[in-house]
């Protein structure tokens, strides 16, 4: 009797194939998403580590990740060399001017785009997506001489050849290379941000608008009172994206900014200018000054964007579910 009993504990125990399937994919997907995130959080434990780790623990091994004692002296001298308040300012006024103008820019075509029907639309749109595909550097020669001889429509020619004065603008080496291409809808990514400026329009209800023109509103009153108010979450997800990108951009700053820094042209040139400190003299040449320098460098130049990150995540979540982005 107890073997008949036993027999059937073991039966009603025993392991179908779709548990041991849910099983191994549950076990997978946990295996995946923790090797993800090892990946994403390494460099920035690595970067952590080292920045605030005295030198001289480098050559102990008994010391891995967390250092026995730390010091600013890494940091320090990372601001040093990169001359942070003058480059943080030059940094804020490209990144977060060239944002808002973009966002305007962007918001206005793509609005167009959503909603006004007019001939060569689609072709239009699809100039526009080419900008997304097209890399920057295949017109970065044609600009630069645009900007180095800036001349609007041809109007300071003009001027010049009926009075004798003035002649073309020189941009180059001014915040204007950032400008003027943000307003004008060109600037970096502006092809993704009438995308989703777009798709948002889009997925408004048409019936919204037709109420506002029934009392009485023209296109820009609807836009004004209608659709730019529920516009919030696109624009969030395009400022943030506009900041982020601005911040990060290299090739334009070190292309047209010759007489200053960004944050990326100074952590470019960060190794090149470490021999400048004082402090470090001779030692600029050990490989654990220069990598203890350069992770500090590197902390410093991300900590402004993981700080906007974490007072705007919420929202910045919230609004890429609204903005149809994943279309």
């Amino acid at each position: 009797m107890s073997e008949l009993k036993r027999f059937a504990w073991f039966k009603q125990r025993r392991i179908s194939p779709y548990r041991i399937t849910g099983f191994l994919w549950s076990l997978f997907r946990a295996l995946l998403l923790a090797g993800i995130s090892f990946v994403l959080v390494f460099p920035i434990l690595f970067m952590l580590s080292d920045a605030f780790k005295p030198v001289g623990q480098n050559y102990d091994p008994s010391v891995i990740w967390i250092p026995k004692s730390f010091t600013f002296e890494n940091v320090t001298d990372a601001l040093k060399v990169m001359d942070i308040w003058k480059t943080l300012g030059n940094t804020f006024a490209v990144s977060i001017t060239s944002a808002l103008l973009q966002v305007v820019s962007c918001l206005l075509i793509g609005y167009g785009f959503a909603r006004f029907n007019f001939k060569g639309r689609n072709v239009l749109f699809i100039l526009v997506l080419l900008t997304i595909i097209v890399p920057p550097q295949t017109i970065s020669s044609s600009l630069y001489f645009q900007y180095k001889y800036f001349d609007l429509f041809g109007l300071l020619t003009v001027f010049k050849w009926l009075t004798g004065a003035g002649g073309s603008i020189n941009l180059v080496g001014s915040n204007w290379v950032f400008y003027i291409p943000s307003l004008l809808g060109m600037g970096l990514r502006s092809g993704l941000y009438i995308f989703i400026f777009r798709q948002f329009f889009r997925g408004m209800p048409k019936e919204l608008e037709d109420a506002a023109y029934i009392d009485g509103c023209g296109p820009y009153a609807s836009f004004m009172r209608i659709m730019l108010p529920n516009a919030g979450g696109a624009i969030l997800t395009v400022l943030l994206f506009s900041i982020v990108w601005q911040w990060n951009d290299f090739y334009t700053p070190a292309m047209f900014l010759n007489n200053k820094y960004t944050i990326a042209t100074a952590l470019a040139a960060f190794q090149q200018n470490l021999s400048s400190l004082s402090n470090v003299g001779g030692l600029n040449t050990d490989p654990y000054v220069v990598s203890t320098r350069i992770q500090a460098a590197c902390l410093v130049s991300i900590a402004p964007l993981v700080i906007l990150y974490i007072f705007t995540q919420r929202y910045f979540t919230e609004s890429i579910e609204r903005t149809g982005i994943n279309s």
